[in-house]
């Protein structure tokens, strides 16, 4: 019986039913392991095909190519090289499965099936796979391993049964999507499990952007003593090496130096980055084109963009109406400097007399009001798209989650394009980030160290500029109190009552209810967005649109 073990832990970054690409990503990393010692590769959930799968997994080619890469896998363990554990689609009979495989010898040498299917927030494993039973311990090697999957060590009963049946070391490979300081979460959820079976424990996620959704790696393991032996690098695709020994007491890791975790503004631009980079590249768009205003938003959006893809990929469009400032004008064009992205301008003066000409026998003896504004949008909108579809560049859209909470966007027009990365930032944290990426550079940035933006693109009240001497509190409260409001709203799902007792002004929750339940339409046309906080609109966040809820206690 062995008395050490190297484990290999690959935080992968998959791609969505790339199923080849995926095998052929493992086979390299297995390679990779071997050159290091490794007895064992462990991969994350769903490895081979990328989580979540959503309905391809009910496609019956889908998952006979994720069962013919597996066995494919499986015969290439024959070589006495490190044994896999890898993720994928199970179909047993007519039951489907979320499964793990450890992959040895040439072969399968065990399934285990995802006991616990979430079903809330972002997750719906419940509408494809049925839950396994209580799984027992998998033996490697003459190792016990208590492996999991994800959502079965969010609770004790998994771990329970596994220390029970004889495992010797809990193994948890995951798909498990970034929140802000989720992973300090999963730590104190750890210490739970490690002292509930006294046995140590590997948490293994991850990292990519899919759709909406973000997934952050921070991968650790951590002691039975409840000690961190291990915690990898958030957001960065890498695989480590761990270092196993077993002594009176049982298995434990020796520790290594430990990734430190990314404060509150970094956590925020690495998940915008990741998510923006991979939506872009996996979909084969060959840049981003954005509208850049002079405004905090648009700046942001541009920044991430350059620091995802490279500031050549991204163009910048200045659409100055009569209604833009000379500030405005300056601060675009030295953004655009500052990032060294390509920079245009369309006025869309003569696109505006064109609309006013046209509408005007309809609109007789009727006074200018929000149509016109609208319109100033919708031009910019439909000149953004004409350039996206012109040169193959994605349109990125560049509200933020008050913006989109309030209704204060417009559809079709500044709300109009392929993928927003704000979507689920609200104003006040928009400000902090851009001070934070003006005096810090990312480790994966590809754009330019030093400020990415004139500091008045932060301090000046912010303006939608479609009337003259417009602010945007003409319209909204204050942000700082907006923000603490829909933070309740949406984020807590608190009710008016509630935040009245609170002290906010009662009129003020009523106005700022009924302007983020009237603006549900809008959201359901908005382009996805990376998920950032608890409850992202999209697939956290479903409610129907034709709705009479007050949210007054009757």
């Amino acid at each position: 019986m062995t008395d050490s073990l190297r484990i290999a832990l690959a935080q992968m970054n998959p791609h969505e039913g790339a199923l080849r690409g995926n095998a052929d990503k493992i086979r390299a990393l297995r390679a990779q392991a071997a050159a290091a010692g490794a007895e064992l590769l462990v991969t994350p959930e769903f490895s081979i095909a990328g989580y979540p799968p959503e309905d391809l997994v009910l496609k019956p080619a889908f998952r006979a190519m994720c069962e013919a890469e597996i066995e494919a896998l499986a015969r290439e363990t024959a070589d006495g090289g490190p044994g896999l554990i890898v993720g994928g689609p199970w179909l047993d009979g007519d039951r489907l499965y979320n499964a793990a495989f450890l992959l040895d010898g040439g072969r399968i040498v065990a399934r285990r099936a995802k006991h616990e299917l979430p079903n809330y927030g972002v997750f719906d494993d419940k509408r494809v796979f049925a839950p396994g039973p209580a799984p027992g311990p998998v033996v490697f090697r003459g190792l016990r391993l208590g492996l999991m999957i994800c959502e079965d060590w969010w609770f004790p009963a998994v771990c329970e049964t596994l220390v029970e049946s004889g495992a010797e070391l809990l193994i948890a490979i995951n798909g498990s999507p970034f929140e802000l300081d989720k992973s300090e979460a999963r730590i104190d959820l750890a210490v739970a499990r490690v002292v509930e079976t006294g046995l140590p424990f590997v948490f293994l996620n991850q990292i990519c952007g899919q759709d909406e959704l973000v997934f952050d790696g921070a991968s650790f393991v951590m002691n039975a003593d409840r000690s961190l032996a291990m915690r990898l690098p958030a957001f960065q695709e890498m695989m480590a090496i761990s270092e196993w020994r077993r002594d009176e007491e049982g298995w434990h890791c020796l520790p290594q130096e430990l990734a430190r975790p990314l404060g509150h503004e970094a956590q925020i631009y690495a998940a915008m980055t990741l998510g923006l980079r991979d939506y872009v590249n996996k979909n084969g768009f060959p840049g981003v084109v954005l509208g850049l205003s002079g405004g905090i938003d648009s700046a942001l959006s541009a920044a991430v963009a350059a620091d995802a893809l490279g500031p050549e990929r991204v163009r910048a469009v200045m659409l100055p109406s009569p209604y833009t400032s000379t500030e405005s004008l300056e601060d675009a064009a030295e953004c655009a400097r500052l990032l060294g992205i390509r920079y245009d301008t369309v006025p869309i003066g003569p696109a505006m007399d064109a609309f006013h000409a046209m509408l005007a026998p309809s609109f007789a003896n009727r006074p200018l009001d929000i149509t016109e504004e609208n319109i100033q949008s919708r031009i910019r909108g439909v000149t953004l798209m004409a350039m996206s579809n012109k040169f193959g560049h994605m349109l990125l859209t560049t509200g933020n989650k008050s913006e989109m909470s309030t209704g204060y966007a417009t559809i079709y027009g500044d709300m109009a394009g392929g993928y927003s990365v704000l979507k689920d930032v609200y104003k006040t944290d928009v400000f902090a980030v851009c001070r934070w990426r003006n005096e810090n550079i990312p480790h994966d940035a590809l754009g330019p160290r030093g400020p990415v933006m004139p500091d008045r693109v932060i301090t000046k009240p912010p303006s939608a500029e479609l009337k003259p001497d417009q602010k945007d509190q003409d319209t909204l409260p204050p942000y700082e109190v907006l923000d603490a409001i829909l933070m309740g709203l949406v984020e807590e799902e608190r009710g008016v009552d509630e935040l009245v007792a609170k002290g906010f002004d009662r009129a003020l929750v009523l106005r700022v209810w009924r302007m983020l339940d009237r603006a549900e339409y809008k959201r359901r046309q908005a382009p996805p967005g990376v998920k950032i906080g608890r409850r992202a609109f999209g697939r956290d966040r479903r409610y129907p649109i034709t709705n009479g809820f007050t949210g007054l206690i009757a």
